[in-house]
């Protein structure tokens, strides 16, 4: 796997979106020489200015130092490869036909690896994939050339296992899992990132066992979250306070853990949950299995936006307001608090619900490019929160940035209609400052509050 020396071992990373560069930025800043590798001609460009146009805390600052090291550079060139010691694939796995993974950018990112492999290296892939894909797709693949893996190079998977947001901080402190197309390349795998980050490695019996965790990872936090959202539908009928509900349910102790029921809200979004239990299923259905949880999980939380929508409407009826000709101020389109990721998002559901019902829908999204809010919108977007709320009947909050929730709540009351209606689709806001809205003549409505 080349030199003993740290500093001087080379990565390649084949995939520079954003788990890519987070990955790359943050191994350059333990001492290792990056070459991200992505067809983007703008990519190679940002990163040679030492710049990202990813947000994600902490990342631009780690970008900005590797270039300046001199350990840092992007490439549209897959001749990074012969260089590497070690090779990692994060390329993208979308939904195909009948929920069947498309595995085109797997196959094309693996072809061109195997005509640069050589002698030495360690490849593992990040991305998610069917179980087998590694040893029964992936190993004939490399070993075209006549090497051989376990022998002549090593060859591994290691799951994804980042949570936007919160990458840089998880990424050097979660435990790694790998599992190598055989004993040997697991031992391979996990040195290096014992090495490369001084956290618990956990090495698996197999790749497939590794290819699974992340699909059984993912499967378990859709179901969660559409567990979440069911008892917050079944509160609002019954009017309760779902969140009050959860949390005392999760003090129960259970196993080696306790009771954990996430935070119900106005839907799933992103590139991994709206996916992978699909990926799931459809395994199932390989296997003769007609497995009912993935497309029961996905069912509710795809539900989600309308039924946001809708309490908008019921809300504004209850008040003597139609939702038609309504101003309706959208705070958030990203899928994920405090990013600008918009990948899969629940909120333009949502707004297209309430614009088909006549709203006068204007977004802001303080995270969100103009660009990519076109992607999910062509309705009003704003740069200014007061410009958003000024005059609104209905605040309907789809994702809990910061700037949203220590938004003065005396100063979103002065700029909204009296009497406006805020609902929460992301339980950001605490009781006092429900509260405080109350208080302010504003009317609150959650998801299952």
């Amino acid at each position: 796997m080349g030199s003993s020396s740290e500093g001087s071992r080379r990565i390649a990373i084949v995939g520079f979106g954003y788990i890519g560069t987070c990955i790359g930025a943050v191994l350059a800043d333990r001492g290792f020489v990056v070459t991200g590798i992505d067809p983007r001609p703008e990519v190679e460009q940002e990163i040679a200015k030492g710049a990202t146009s990813i947000h994600e805390p902490g990342l631009k600052d780690l970008v900005a130092k590797g270039v300046a090291a001199g350990r840092l550079k992007a490439t549209t060139s897959y001749d990074a490869v012969r260089e590497a010691d070690v090779v990692l694939v994060t390329v993208g796995t979308p939904l195909g036909a009948d929920h069947a993974p498309d595995m085109a950018q797997i196959l094309s990112a693996s072809e061109q690896v195997a005509k640069r492999l050589r002698r030495g290296q360690l490849v593992m892939y990040k991305s998610t994939v069917p179980p087998g894909t590694t040893e029964d797709v992936v190993r004939p693949l490399l070993e075209k050339q006549g090497l051989r893996s376990g022998v002549d190079f090593f060859l591994a998977f290691c799951p994804e296992r980042l949570a936007e947001g919160r990458a840089i901080v998880e990424f050097l402190s979660l435990p790694i899992v790998v599992g190598g197309a055989e004993p040997e390349s697991t031992r391979a795998a996990a040195e290096f990132w014992r090495e490369a980050l001084d956290v618990r490695v956990l090495e698996l019996s197999t790749a497939r066992a590794a290819e699974m965790s992340k699909l059984a990872d993912n499967l378990f936090i859709d179901l969660n979250v559409a567990l979440a959202n069911e008892i917050a539908m079944l509160c609002d009928r019954m009017g309760m306070d779902a969140m009050e509900v959860i949390e005392a349910a999760n003090t129960l102790p259970k196993g080696t853990h306790h009771v954990n029921i996430l935070v119900p809200g106005a839907g799933v979004g992103g590139y991994c949950l709206t996916k992978d239990p699909w990926f799931v299923h459809w395994l199932g259905q390989r296997h003769g299995l007609d497995l009912r949880t993935p497309v029961a999980s996905r069912s509710v939380n795809d539900g989600m936006p309308a039924y946001t929508a809708a309490a908008v409407r019921d809300e504004l009826a209850q008040h003597g307001r139609a939702l038609k000709g309504a101003r309706v101020a959208i705070l958030g389109i990203a899928f994920k608090s405090n990013t600008g990721d918009v990948r899969f998002t629940p909120a333009g559901g949502t707004i297209h619900a309430l614009r088909q019902a006549g709203a006068d829908v204007v977004v802001c999204d303080p995270w969100v490019s103009a660009r990519d809010a076109k992607a999910v919108t062509d309705a009003p977007l704003v740069a200014s929160l007061d410009d958003a709320l000024r005059g609104a009947d209905a605040v309907v909050v789809l994702a809990g940035h910061t700037e949203f929730r220590t938004f003065p709540t005396p100063r979103l009351a002065e700029l909204a209609k009296p009497g406006a209606l805020v609902l929460d689709g992301r339980a950001m806001y605490t009781k006092l400052q429900i509260a405080e809205m109350r208080k302010l003549g504003l009317r609150f409505r959650g998801i299952g509050r």
